[in-house]
């Protein structure tokens, strides 16, 4: 019995409906493996969603059931709505070449599981299951490679690579999640293959590495990343870290590469992914900025800015949306600003704790003072602050604007906006409560108007 879901239930109703028309259908793929470690190891969850394979043709599937989407049709790929669960409904197939190192050239419909099992990636997601029954068709040694914890590719591994070059960030990113190793012949392929993850584009590069730093286990992700030499292809500016010093009286665990994965170690699966390429690159711009000066001390002057540019390059590069890119921006520029929130003024405070989600600049200084000294006075007075304060301390409605300046009498010029931070900073402070004693403020700072 699967666990009961309206996922579950949908891909049941499928099962039940194309094998009530005479055809095979089984469930196939990530949900098996993530049901089998359920049952077989313990691990906890259950799969948020099912694939089905089957021997019926795309038109078939098209005409048994009332809602469907040919998304995939000429691949075999029929998504089927069933009460508002969309399922994926795949033909079995065998796959032609891979001219263009992602999709098949052209495919061969079938009748036969077995064969549509051996073009499939990894062994631990070739397995089929009769939810029915729970027998399991295995015909690749994907249950001995569950119990052994073991990452391993259908077949020839070079292949398996050569037709879609994704397929080895993919195996990183089981591997990492699952806490699997790599099979030998299968990693040695992917260091062979590792320099044409250039052909894959960057927006798919993008999303597979999100999935790495979000569903678990980032650390281990970056750590297969470089024993593979997928590192350097995918995120060279990473690699720079490796070998990097830090001061050890404020950097006891090591350099710059070792205290990033401490941070990611920090991160737990479901962690948003703003949050997630933050710790990543929130040192980036070290390597660049690394200065040994007489007396072994070591600076990295004006790393936060120097990481920014650096950090936005690459983000340019895997085509991150304007909003994501922003944030992670945000996190990198702004996460040395902790070092003196004691010391600030109420009103640089509460602009520094307004900040856009300023919760997830508060987990990134966490995870960074613990990867580190381990001192978190710091993080526990700005996270007292911000849980105290209501929003309309933080971004009170201005007493000042623009226009209760021009009816004063003064012009629109560069003076202007610092009238409005100077009225704004002490409406943050508390000195002032009302317009009339901002325009007073003003006069007394800036002079009559001429």
């Amino acid at each position: 019995m699967l666990p009961p879901s309206p996922a579950a239930h949908a891909a049941l109703h499928i099962v039940r409906t194309l094998r009530d028309d005479g055809c095979q259908a089984y469930l196939a793929g990530g949900c098996v493996r993530d049901l089998l470690l359920g049952n077989d190891l313990k691990n906890s969850g259950s799969p948020k969603d099912y694939d089905v394979a089957t021997s019926a043709t795309p038109d078939r599937i098209v005409q048994l059931f009332p809602r469907t989407q040919q998304v995939g049709a000429h691949f075999g790929v029929i998504l089927v709505l069933h009460d508002d669960i969309t399922t994926e409904v795949a033909t079995f197939r065998h796959d032609g070449a891979y001219s263009d190192g992602r999709r098949p050239d052209a495919v061969r419909f079938s009748t036969d599981p077995r064969e549509d099992v051996l073009r499939r990636d990894f062994t631990i997601n070739g397995m089929l299951l009769d939810p029915f029954s729970g027998e399991v068709l295995d015909y690749v040694g994907g249950r001995a490679d569950l119990a052994a914890k073991t990452i391993r590719a259908i077949g020839d591994p070079a292949l398996r690579f050569a037709e879609d070059k994704l397929r080895m960030l993919r195996a990183i990113r089981f591997a990492a999640r699952l806490e699997f190793s790599l099979e030998e012949k299968t990693a040695s392929a992917m260091r062979s293959y590792a320099p044409e993850i250039a052909q894959v584009s960057n927006e798919r590069v993008r999303d597979e590495l999100t999935r790495m730093l979000t569903q678990g286990h980032a650390a281990r992700a970056m750590r297969l990343l470089r024993e593979t030499g997928l590192l350097h292809e995918v995120l060279p500016e990473v690699e720079k870290m490796l070998g990097v010093e830090q001061p050890p009286e404020y950097h006891p665990e090591g350099d710059v590469w070792t205290h990033t994965l401490m941070l990611l170690d920090h991160l737990p699966a479901g962690a948003s992914p703003t949050l997630a390429w933050g710790m990543l690159l929130h040192d980036i711009g070290k390597p660049a900025t690394f200065q040994h000066l007489p007396g072994d001390r070591i600076r990295f002057n004006g790393h936060p800015e120097v990481g920014v540019r650096i950090a936005a390059h690459l983000l340019n590069r895997l085509r991150f949306s304007n909003e994501d890119a922003t944030q992670i921006l945000a996190l990198v520029e702004h996460h040395m600003r902790f070092g003196d929130v004691q010391r600030m003024k109420l009103s640089t405070l509460k602009r520094f704790l307004r900040l856009p989600r300023f919760e997830e600049h508060l987990a990134l200084h966490r995870a960074d003072a613990s990867s580190a000294h381990g001192d978190l006075s710091k993080y526990y007075f700005a996270k007292q602050h911000y849980e105290r304060m209501e929003p309309e301390q933080v971004r009170p409605a201005l007493l000042l604007t623009g226009r209760e300046l021009i009816a004063a009498g003064y012009r629109p010029g560069p003076r202007f906006k610092a009238m409005l931070e100077q009225a704004e900073d002490a409406q943050l402070e508390g000195t002032i409560h009302t317009t009339a004693e901002a325009l007073t403020l003003v006069l007394e700072r800036f002079g009559p108007p001429t």
